[in-house]
């Protein structure tokens, strides 16, 4: 059994480039589904946000089981529970904490201010990744946060009237935080599988809800679309987000994940026919314009022969 509470965290991980392209792709894929969020939500009638949690909790634990059970066999399984660790504890703590108040903080608050408040959770992730582990931000990446920060304000400042609710604020920001602690934990313990982590934040939560809601029965309509929040937007989303933010940085990891606030816009106004204000596009396309070209040079920089002190490349001092 893996004990991650004592295995050596002094160095960050070697991943090879092709590692790093996995990463890339799985971590851009978690924020995707985690995109599909607001469009979902917008046709559930059930004005019980604990109930929401609850089925949508549900449903995730079920599907990330399922697909642990189906990868790594029962016992492969109960391995995985036993091996996480602290490491994988704190990641299912957080994990818990996020989901459940993104659904209650809905109900207090604007989709907007929390957007805003997420786009800060790359940011938070470089700053915890360098206070606590000394661990290397690029400028370029310093510089496409600052982007992505100032194109999702210009996204939603014309919703920040001042009628903001402290509570759903407050939701808001602790949603950043802990994912941003979820993302450098699952980072630095590369070598541990966060998935089971992410099944037992989302039992936790589950378990927390059924404690506070009203009552769990749901019609059949919002039952089929509980099963999409819980299975698409936030468990498939999970096994994404668990297995490729462990192969990259964790500025880089969060960075992507900025993708969600940029996608959700646009669902909405394909699905529901809301068109986007002229200000959600000039920032989305700050955002887009702004990842487009991180990643391309982190492309780039791989194809470049190693050098000492260089990601991947330990340095000879």
């Amino acid at each position: 059994m893996t004990d991650t509470a004592s295995s050596p965290v002094a160095a960050s991980p070697i991943v090879s480039p092709q590692g790093e392209r996995v990463g890339f792709l799985l971590v851009f894929l978690s924020a995707l589904m985690w995109s599909f969020g607001g469009s979902i939500a917008r046709f559930i009638d059930n004005a019980d946000s604990w109930t929401v949690v609850f089925w949508r909790s549900v449903w995730a634990a079920a599907f990330l089981l399922c697909f642990m059970v189906w990868r790594d066999g029962w016992r492969g399984t109960l391995k995985l529970f036993r091996g996480m660790g602290l490491a994988g504890l704190a990641v299912a703590f957080c994990f818990a904490t996020a989901s459940t108040s993104f659904v209650v903080a809905l109900a207090y608050t604007t989709v907007a201010n929390i957007l805003l408040m997420q786009a800060g959770v790359p940011l938070l992730a470089a700053l915890f990744a360098w206070a606590l582990f000394r661990e290397r931000v690029a400028v370029a990446t310093w510089v496409a946060i600052a982007a992505v920060i100032v194109g999702v304000a210009i996204m939603v400042s014309e919703s920040l009237d001042g009628a903001v609710s402290p509570i759903g604020d407050g939701l808001a920001l602790l949603i950043a935080v802990m994912f941003s602690i979820a993302t450098v934990i699952t980072r630095r313990f590369a070598h541990v599988r966060m998935t089971p982590a992410t099944c037992l934040g989302t039992m936790l939560a589950a378990a927390f809800a059924a404690s506070q809601a009203s009552a769990l029965g749901v019609s059949s309509h919002d039952m089929g679309f509980l099963f999409a929040f819980g299975v698409i937007n936030l468990g498939l989303g999970l096994a994404f987000f668990a297995t490729g933010a462990r192969l990259v940085p964790a500025a880089v990891a969060a960075l992507l994940g900025t993708f969600e606030p940029i996608l959700g816009p646009i669902w909405v106004w394909l699905i529901h026919s809301e068109v986007p204000s002229a200000r959600t596009i000039v920032g989305g396309a700050v955002v887009v314009t702004a990842l487009r070209v991180h990643i391309g040079l982190e492309f780039k920089r791989q194809t470049r022969p190693a050098r000492a002190g260089v990601t991947g490349v330990p340095s000879p001092n």
